[in-house]
């Protein structure tokens, strides 16, 4: 858009220019009245003119009162024999002042050839020109259009310089990539020895991870050009531009060499070929097979190392996963409670925190959360802080950030009649007893009938260590939870509402999978279906079944009997209980909202105490 308007400012001052030009020698606006030599005979005879200036055959006549006449003399004579033909009185030509004018040789060429004859070849020239300019423009553009769109990080950008330092967490995967970094500073000693420089790493992870930041970390401790680009920046609607921006890519980095190249979301070219839509001449196959190439084509003492991230490796085509190309798989997991607590701190540098605040605290509540989800939370604390005109951000922010990003922001303008109400508090008090109770249930962290997201209340629990391996006692005592809500509904008010729904599609889930995924149930050690998907699609979209129609009938027994079983649990918890239940539905209706503390106070639970609470230092 800029080049347009250049363009179109550069042709404007073009003919205002040659405007100026055509204007200048075009003389005055108001052009002289023009008389013939009679009439300027008679002029003379009244004694009207007062001076004649003669140019060539040109005549310029100035009147007394100022006016500036024009005429024109006999050619190849003299002023005085043409105005004598006339009848000219001469003693009143005396009386005129006349003086002739020798024309310069520059506007005389200006007039007589200039303008009329060059001037027309000087605009089309112009013309011809600026069209040439523009067409080398587009032909440039066509030729840039298949380079590479890599954005470099200059190692000597200290300010936008990454470490693992920054990194926090990830013990395994540094590990596995210090190697990386002392192959790119010291390749001469892994070559003297005969090891291959390892050609491809492939971070694998869930989304949010840290795969991009752990790969800007290998390039900033390596002190090496870190080339960026997307998997989809390569294709485009042109057969051909994504390998050639491939070619391109890989020439740039093979002359900064030491170098990374960095693919994020390689999975955009890198999915399984002929298995999707369109035949080998496809443009996102051309662009993966280039790269596949360009792999090969490392020689052995180039120090190029490509670092590809993605979170769906089982689409990749297997000939980006032999060795050769992508030699090492690092896997990037959800952090852990110690993780958490350290990628905490990171992201609360240099922010207004208050004193001695636990750190571990808010490490247990963010169970499942990934780096990104946690600097997320940090920033919404920070957001909510400035809301309520803080110059600090304490823990409340922290806590209640927590619970933003898991469900939402609160509604509290939400109208609620109290009958309503009344049946929200005893579906979550429901929920919170029974959880409460069982031994391998969550604990309960917080409990709140005020709406959030979807969500007309909710019953906060997470483990207080995380886990990889989930029991059938734990999966068994968490559907008893999930129907704690609907349970308690039927039981105290008598009828039940759609508020369970998602509940009891999450219990289902959950059954199901205890049956057809994890043999947990009568049928025996086995998995039942199979789920299938389309590579291209990248998603499940059908499960086959391997199993007789008698087996189907018997896992939804199975399925029914565990939900039955947990009902049956729930709604003994509950009629034992039902004083407790009432206290917390009393204090849900009176305070909306029951903390960790309070909560175990009302069901007569000891607290523990935790050792390991971490503190931040905002002095530092």
């Amino acid at each position: 858009m800029d080049k347009l308007l250049k363009n179109i400012g550069f042709v404007i001052v073009f003919f205002l220019l040659i405007s100026m030009i055509m204007i200048l020698y075009s003389g005055p606006a108001e052009k002289p009245t023009s008389i013939s030599l009679s009439e300027l005979v008679t002029q003379i005879n009244e004694g009207k003119v007062k001076t004649i200036s003669i140019k060539g055959d040109d005549l310029e006549i100035e009147l007394n009162d100022g006016v500036k006449e024009i005429s024109v003399k006999e050619p190849q004579s003299a002023l005085t024999d043409s105005l004598s033909n006339y009848g000219v009185d001469k003693e009143k030509f005396k009386v005129i002042q006349t003086k002739i004018v020798q024309a310069s040789g520059f506007s005389s060429f200006a007039k007589n050839i200039l303008i009329p004859i060059f001037l027309p070849f000087l605009i089309i020239g112009a013309f011809i020109w600026f069209m040439l300019r523009q067409a080398q423009r587009g032909n440039s553009q066509a030729l840039s259009f298949g380079l590479s769109k890599a954005r470099m990080t200059d190692p000597k950008d200290k300010n936008k310089r990454t470490t693992f330092a920054d990194v926090a967490g990830a013990k395994e995967a540094k590990e596995e990539l210090e190697e990386i970094v002392e192959f790119l500073k010291h390749p001469k000693k892994f070559i003297s020895i005969g090891a291959k420089i390892p050609k491809g790493v492939l971070l694998l992870g869930a989304p949010g991870t840290g795969k991009t930041l752990m790969a800007k970390a290998v390039a900033g401790e390596a002190g090496v050009p870190f080339f960026n680009i997307s998997g989809s920046e390569f294709v485009e609607m042109f057969v051909g531009v994504g390998a050639s921006r491939v070619r391109d890519l890989f020439k740039q980095a093979k002359k900064s060499a030491p170098a990374i190249v960095f693919i994020d979301e390689i999975d955009a070219v890198g999915r399984h070929r002929g298995a999707g839509l369109g035949g080998g001449h496809d443009e996102r196959e051309q662009t993966l097979n280039q790269i596949l190439v360009e792999m090969d084509g490392f020689e052995s003492n180039t120090s190029v190392i490509v670092i590809a991230a993605t979170n769906r490796p089982d689409v990749l085509d297997p000939a980006l996963l032999r060795p050769g190309r992508f030699d090492r798989r690092v896997v990037m997991d959800l952090p852990d409670i110690n993780e958490r607590e350290e990628i905490l701190k990171i992201h609360m540098k240099n922010k207004p925190i208050v004193k001695n605040i636990a750190i571990r605290t808010l490490a247990e509540r963010t169970s499942g959360f990934s780096g990104a989800d946690l600097a997320n939370l940090v920033n919404e604390a920070a957001i909510l802080s400035v809301r309520r005109d803080k110059k600090t951000i304490t823990e409340d922010e922290f806590k209640e950030s927590i619970e933003k990003v898991i469900l939402g922001p609160e509604r509290r303008s939400r109208v609620i009649n109290k009958k309503e109400k009344e049946t929200i508090a005893y579906h979550e008090a429901g929920h919170a007893l029974v959880g409460s109770t069982l031994p391998n249930a969550d604990p309960v962290q917080k409990v709140s009938i005020i709406a959030r997201g979807q969500a007309g209340g909710y019953t906060l629990s997470v483990p207080t260590e995380d886990k990889r391996l989930y029991s059938k006692a734990y999966f068994i005592d968490e559907l008893a939870t999930l129907l704690g809500g609907h349970v308690s509904e039927k039981m105290f008010m008598g009828d039940v509402t759609t508020g369970p729904s998602n509940d009891l599609e999450r219990a289902t889930h959950m059954a199901r999978a205890m049956v057809t995924r994890y043999g947990m149930s009568t049928l025996g050690p086995r998995t039942f279906g199979k789920k299938e998907e389309l590579i291209f699609l990248g998603r499940e979209i059908n499960e086959e079944k391997d199993y007789s129609e008698h087996t189907a009938e018997a896992i939804d027994a199975e399925v029914s009997n565990l939900i039955k079983d947990a009902s049956v649990t729930a709604e003994k918890i509950l009629t034992e209980k039902k004083d407790v239940l009432q206290k917390i539905v009393a204090e849900l209706l009176e305070k909306e909202t029951i903390e960790k503390d309070e909560f175990n106070r009302i069901v007569g639970i000891v607290p523990q105490k935790n050792t390991e609470e971490g503190e931040i230092n905002t002095e530092a």
